[in-house]
């Protein structure tokens, strides 16, 4: 029987979350989320089990509600570095999920080297 959509999505994410975990205990995890509509990302601290930043296209202070495209993308990295940097943190490894690193999740990243968090 053929795995749907959603099962190959969950796939996935968890295969590229397991590769990361191994490689990269006890970093803070730089996780993103990309809806039809929005794009969101957080700073995650596993051990503790805690969000210590967080950044989303549905903010009204970036500027960019309502818009899903690589412009809203660049500005939500922006944004996550510069609170990654109040938080204190200066380096997180990018956990894609089951997103394809391309298009907003590859600006998004990109935005978020450019503003000095190590990735």
């Amino acid at each position: 029987m053929a795995l749907s959509k959603r099962e190959l999505f969950q796939k996935r994410r968890m295969r590229v979350r397991n590769k990361l975990r191994k490689v990269n205990a006890g970093r803070v995890r730089l996780s993103v989320h990309r809806s039809n509509k929005n794009i969101s990302v957080q700073l995650i601290d596993d051990l503790a089990g805690t969000t210590l930043a967080s950044a989303s296209s549905l903010e009204k202070d970036l500027g960019v509600v309502g818009k899903n495209n690589i412009e809203a993308a660049t500005k939500v990295g922006t944004a996550i570095a510069e609170r990654a940097k109040k938080a204190g943190i200066e380096e997180a490894y990018f956990d894609r999920g089951g997103f394809l690193f391309h298009g907003k999740v590859k600006a998004l990243a990109d935005a978020a080297r450019e503003a000095g968090l190590k990735i």
